[in-house]
């Protein structure tokens, strides 16, 4: 009988373990959204369409500096360094 309610107690303490680790992972929210294939798409497009909005603002950012010390350095007048540069500064600005 002790045995038993040892047993008993384990198992209860291991379930309750479970069920907290289960609350902390989130995974009541995770399965309700796997369920609904609906809010499941909508999700991920709001999320597609933000990454893709945050991908183009960062790309031209980094292009706009890239291209300002190209410039710089064409000023700079190096030689070899600068006619190359000065084509591919004209190109970017020929397909503005």
């Amino acid at each position: 009988m002790l045995e038993k309610n040892k047993y008993e107690e384990q198992l209860i303490k291991a379930i309750n373990k479970l069920n907290k680790n289960l609350e902390d992972n989130n995974i009541k929210k995770l399965s309700e959204l796997i369920g609904n294939s609906r809010k499941l798409f909508l999700k991920n497009f709001i999320s597609g369409i933000f990454r893709g909005f945050g991908i183009s603002i960062g790309l031209s950012i980094l292009s706009a500096i890239i291209i300002y010390i190209l410039q710089k350095v064409i000023r700079l007048n190096i030689p070899i360094i600068s006619e190359y540069i000065t084509d591919i500064v004209d190109i970017v600005e020929k397909n503005r």
